[in-house]
């Protein structure tokens, strides 16, 4: 791991834990083994280093998103992907989550935007896929109904809340609430 990954992991875990205001420049340093000052070499500052966190791990969901989407054979599968990857995702970075939720108004106003920006694309990604499921299950079952843009963008956001949750429910084995997640993941969405 580059260190600055290592800054990236380590300022999750801190902002997680105490709150992006709540941790010095320093304090991470020195949890990462360096000082303070030493990481302005490789952050801007500890807005920039916050920017980049949520940045970056925004750009891994929608990249992996599209992926697994252009692997699927259908949108069924496609969906079922979409699932196990953000389940996964919540699973090993659940500070990340806590950063995201939490720390969100203080990112700087142009990162703000971008992040914002990326998971759109995301969502987007996820929509394609929930309204393709529902019109081929509209076309093969009575009683079916496709699902409009702003349906299916809600429906991914059930998803994202329930799957989200696990900073403060994972109280199972990693394995055991990787099922209990997705299981129930898919049962909202049908599958």
């Amino acid at each position: 791991m580059s260190r600055r990954e290592q800054i990236l992991q380590t300022a999750a875990r801190l902002f997680a834990a105490r709150g992006f205001h709540g941790v010095s420049v320093s304090e991470i340093g020195a949890a990462c083994g360096i000082s303070g000052p030493a990481l302005y070499k490789h952050f801007g500052s500890k807005d920039l280093l916050l920017a980049e966190m949520l940045e970056q791990i925004s750009v891994r969901l929608r990249d992996e998103a599209r992926r697994r989407v252009a692997a699927a054979d259908s949108p069924a599968a496609a969906v079922t992907a979409l699932v196990e990857h953000h389940v996964a995702f919540a699973l090993e970075q659940p500070a990340l989550i806590v950063v995201q939720d939490r720390d969100w108004a203080s990112l700087p106003t142009d990162a703000r935007e971008r992040v914002r920006g990326l998971q759109r694309e995301y969502v987007a990604t996820w929509a394609e896929q929930l309204r393709l499921l529902a019109a081929s299950r509209a076309s093969t079952s009575p009683g079916g109904e496709p699902l409009s843009e702003d349906e299916a963008r809600a429906t991914a956001h059930v998803v994202f809340g329930l799957v989200n949750s696990t900073p403060h429910s994972a109280v199972l084995p990693a394995d055991e609430m990787r099922v209990l997640l997705t299981r129930s993941a898919l049962r909202v969405l049908g599958l």
